[in-house]
């Protein structure tokens, strides 16, 4: 597996920004499994108020909230997408964001960049965030 640098980046400045500005979070690949960081991150995210959209391929609801399959069956609109997902996946949920034409902003998990991903969101005029984690920057900056 070939890792790569985030060369599409957000600042800590930027970042405080998206965390005052977004009210609305799609986490991608939200596990039901209370012991897997995606769980434990969009619990987080929820107890500090913002509104978490589950996003996974089975369950009917993951910590109180429905869940969808795809961003595109969401009915509602979506600030930020959070993606616990690999990155071959990323240029996919580009795409999938671009079309909805409301997502502001494209946040992959630590450990997970794809830069083509990443360009392609930032050119749509979306805020990008690779390779850090979306708990722990919360609450860095809270």
């Amino acid at each position: 597996m070939e890792c790569e640098f985030p060369t599409v980046n957000s600042n800590k400045e930027e970042i405080k920004e998206i965390f005052d500005s977004v009210k609305t979070i799609a986490v991608l690949g939200l596990s039901p499994d209370e012991s897997k960081a995606s769980h434990r991150v969009a619990k987080y995210l929820k107890e500090v108020g913002y509104k978490i959209v589950p996003v996974y391929p089975k369950e009917d609801e993951i910590l109180g909230e429905k869940v969808y399959r795809s961003l595109k069956e969401i009915p509602f609109g979506i600030d930020m997408v959070d993606i616990f997902r690999k990155p071959a996946a990323f240029d996919a949920i580009a795409d999938a964001c671009i079309e909805r034409g409301d997502v502001k902003v494209f946040w992959g998990q630590q450990g997970l960049v794809n830069n083509a991903a990443a360009e392609k969101a930032e050119k749509a005029g979306m805020k990008v965030v690779q390779n850090h984690c979306s708990m722990v920057e919360h609450r860095a900056l809270f």
